[in-house]
């Protein structure tokens, strides 16, 4: 195992899925738990820790970002929920047999492709709200079909 110094130097060159997804496995092999982590035990706790990281923000209303007021104290607790959630993603993942690293590539690519800067660039409007070019036979001309039905949705997963 690594010590302190040497692990704070990886967090400095950052961290890539494969070196947790190996960290991961062998701290599941050492513990004897890979007959615990199905990917119905590894959902649920998921949810659980993203159960956990919403309390965090629970009552506290809009934050700026970078939380300038917060306390060290709540950043770190903040660190270590986000971490758990990571964890358990990058688990349930591998465990399913999902490149995560392609996937959110591939799904970034889809987005830009349902979300053109040109159509929704400062718009929070869902994609189905977005103003579409569409062709009509009768005039053959293009029409772009709008909504002032803002409601503020973003692509979190569709």
């Amino acid at each position: 195992m690594k010590g302190q110094a040497e692990n704070e130097g990886e967090g400095s060159k950052g961290v890539n899925l494969e070196e947790l997804k190996k960290k991961m496995v062998d701290f599941a092999e050492e513990r004897d738990w890979d007959q615990f982590h199905t990917p119905r035990n590894l959902l649920l706790a998921l949810v659980g820790e993203v159960g956990e990281l919403s309390e965090i923000f629970q009552w506290k209303g809009e934050v700026p970002r970078g939380l300038p007021d917060w306390e060290e104290k709540e950043k770190q607790h903040l660190g270590e929920e986000l971490s758990d959630v990571l964890l358990y993603l990058v688990k349930l993942s591998d465990i399913c047999g999902i490149d995560l690293g392609k996937a959110a590539l591939r799904k970034l690519e889809l987005n830009a492709i349902k979300y053109p800067a040109s159509l929704c660039k400062g718009s929070s409007k869902k994609h189905a709200l977005l103003n579409k070019s569409t062709t009509t036979t009768s005039t053959n001309s293009n029409f772009y079909i709008s909504s002032d039905n803002e409601n503020g949705a973003t692509d979190g997963g569709e």
